[in-house]
């Protein structure tokens, strides 16, 4: 865990047990930087990621304050943030693992055709993995995407960063994402994996993500548990 990750779980620990209350300012940039001992990059990437997870504002000139209503007692992913559920829990300083359930290359069904404006002879990957978050079930990821877009696709990067294959050895550039998030009724496999009972509901984010030339390369459906997950948005009118 590097430096900054571990300030940001310091300060994010004490936000959580109102060492910061609601409404209150951390401590400024130049105190923290005394505290930790570190330079003043290194504490302002640690705010970024409370900022990232709703838990802070920071404004030019006003400091620091600690939002009134930070969802400390869910995991919450702000809803503009789409660089992948590994990079986003190792900034954070999390343990996060990934157990394949099932990898295959088949051909897209009408639905996986539309999203991915793909030909139904054009094959895909047919994913779905269950990410573990701390030694806890979190997410159940569906997970489809092209196969001349995404080629050598193999297990070793399903079972740590789909991403960092993508981006980092296929050089793809994503230009945005298309979310839409919905509740539904938990189904056999939620209940499997996700330990949920029968009558739970579940929180379903589907996902689109657009490559530079606008082309989709992925769809994905995860699964949340109710009580485990939350996303934001923060509105900030200048």
């Amino acid at each position: 865990m590097s430096k900054y990750q571990e300030i940001a779980a310091v300060l994010r620990n004490r936000i959580k047990n109102k060492t910061y209350p609601p409404d209150s300012l951390l401590p400024n940039q130049i105190d923290l930087v005394a505290e930790f001992g570190v330079s003043r990059m290194t504490i302002k990437k640690a705010i970024g990621i409370l900022a990232m997870e709703g838990l802070v504002y920071a404004q030019r000139g006003s400091g620091t304050k600690v939002l009134n209503h930070p969802f400390v007692d869910k995991d919450t992913t702000t809803l503009t943030i789409y660089e992948g559920l590994s990079k986003e829990m190792a900034k954070a300083g999390r343990k996060l693992t990934s157990d394949v359930i099932d990898f295959q290359v088949a051909f897209p069904n009408k639905t996986i055709q539309e999203k991915l404006m793909l030909k139904e002879e054009q094959p895909i990957y047919s994913i779905v993995r269950l990410r573990i978050l701390e030694d806890q079930p979190f997410i159940l990821e569906h997970t489809y995407m092209p196969v001349h877009l995404v080629p050598n696709l193999k297990r070793s990067h399903l079972e740590t960063s789909i991403y960092d294959y993508v981006k980092g050895d296929l050089g793809v550039q994503f230009a945005g994402a298309y979310r839409t998030i919905s509740a539904d009724k938990s189904s056999a496999l939620d209940q499997k994996y996700l330990h949920c009972h029968d009558d739970d509901p579940v929180l379903e984010i589907q996902q689109i993500i657009y490559q530079k030339d606008g082309q989709p390369i992925e769809f994905s459906r995860s699964r949340n548990r109710y009580d485990m997950r939350a996303y934001s948005f923060l509105d900030i009118q200048n």
